[in-house]
């Protein structure tokens, strides 16, 4: 066997101080994970985008299907990528977030969205390391959050910071199902780490636990039945087959990812994991109700549930309290009847025809005003009033 040339020796020995330093600035800025894989590591994961979309299953996320090509290679967005190292911080709660779901007047907010946007946090640690890693390694690099067209799941899975479980998302020997994703991409050559063993096995608990059965099959999920992407992505009236089984979740929903048996780990974080904001824990839906615009803003101020703005918020918050059976809380639907906003005032007129008794709601009906969206007329007539 011919001896290795001293330009490749000297080649490895750089690559393994670079790979070494980057995973050592990423545990010094507390994330719980960094591993690194190939641009060209995810070569179904066109296949499988380009058939979510074909199905429709992305629902009114028209942004998946415009950037669908780029999404697919991630040389497509960044032709001279070599490297793509992705990063893992652990956001597990300290209790099993499903136990707000029996308290009525309770509004469930998904863990993720119980502090700062994850998005800020993750792109500025991020922005450190990369500005470090290029100085050291003289190489470019660009660093993304969820907000730029990669497959950040199919990058980590191949990297082997997990694998994506039936409910498509990742899943962690070492963190559970509770993980958020970076990624950098460098010109810079890394060493590859190997990717992760699929260890769901039999169990099909996050399947069996979605309340409005959006995954048609393990490893698939229809966005469109998602309580997530109804609560967060969908604009307009939710579908009101969908309201009742929404139940108090008001943004996102964890069931899937909370019944994980991989969950048993995921406390095992760094100490610099976000810890959730106590006023978000277990809000009362009654309080919500009462946010206007300037309200809704300040006090979700740094929080990622300031993106969807108030009316959709309060759609939600409505859904919620037509589900509660808490009669307390008709006067605040009946003031928000009145909104500006026609979504608003839709999911009104949906909260009171469930919270009013029959004769009371129709007196409420003759005394309301005119109205001239379509979208709330609709309520009413789903409701029983022409």
């Amino acid at each position: 066997m011919p001896e290795p040339k001293t330009e490749d020796i000297k080649e490895r020995k750089r690559r393994d101080n670079l790979t070494a330093f980057l995973k050592r600035e990423s545990a010094a800025l507390g994330f719980d994970l960094c591993r690194v894989t190939r641009p060209d590591s995810i070569p179904d994961a066109k296949q499988r985008l380009g058939q979510f979309i074909d199905a429709g299953r992305h629902g009114t996320m028209e942004w998946m299907a415009e950037t669908r090509e780029r999404r697919g290679d991630p040389r497509t967005l960044w032709s001279d990528v070599r490297s793509v190292a992705v990063f893992g911080l652990n956001y597990g709660p300290d209790e099993d977030p499903r136990g707000i779901l029996g308290k009525k007047d309770r509004a469930a907010i998904s863990v993720y969205a119980r502090n700062r946007d994850y998005h800020d946090v993750m792109k500025g640690r991020l922005k450190e390391i990369a500005t470090r890693f290029a100085a050291k390694a003289g190489a470019d690099v660009k660093v993304f959050v969820d907000t730029a067209p990669v497959m950040e799941k199919p990058l980590a899975a191949a990297a082997g910071l997990g694998w994506q479980g039936k409910h498509t998302n990742l899943v962690s020997r070492e963190h559970g199902s509770w993980l958020f994703l970076g990624s950098m991409f460098t010109t810079a050559d890394l060493n590859i780490d190997g990717s992760e063993t699929d260890h769901c096995g039999s169990c099909r608990a996050c399947l069996d636990v979605c309340p409005t059965a959006a995954f048609p099959a393990p490893y698939q999920i229809d966005a469109r039945r998602c309580i997530s992407y109804l609560t967060i992505e969908h604009k307009g009236p939710i579908d009101p087959e969908f309201r009742p089984l929404i139940g108090n979740r008001i943004y996102g929903c964890d069931d899937c990812l909370a019944v994980c048996p991989w969950n048993k780990f995921a406390n095992e974080a760094s100490e610099m994991k976000l810890k959730a904001r106590e006023d978000l824990k277990e809000p009362s839906i009654a309080f919500l109700l009462t946010l206007d615009d300037p309200t809704f803003r300040t006090f979700f101020s740094g929080s990622p549930v300031k993106r969807i703005g108030r009316d959709r918020f309060i759609r939600n918050a409505l859904i919620a309290a037509g589900n509660s059976g808490e009669r307390s809380l008709i006067e605040r639907c009946r003031a928000l009847a009145a909104d500006a906003s026609p979504v608003v005032r839709g999911m009104a007129v949906w909260a009171l025809s469930r919270l009013m008794e029959a004769g009371e709601f129709e007196a409420f009906a003759a005394q309301r005003e005119n109205e001239s969206d379509e979208e709330v007329l609709n309520e009413w007539r789903l409701a029983g009033v022409s």
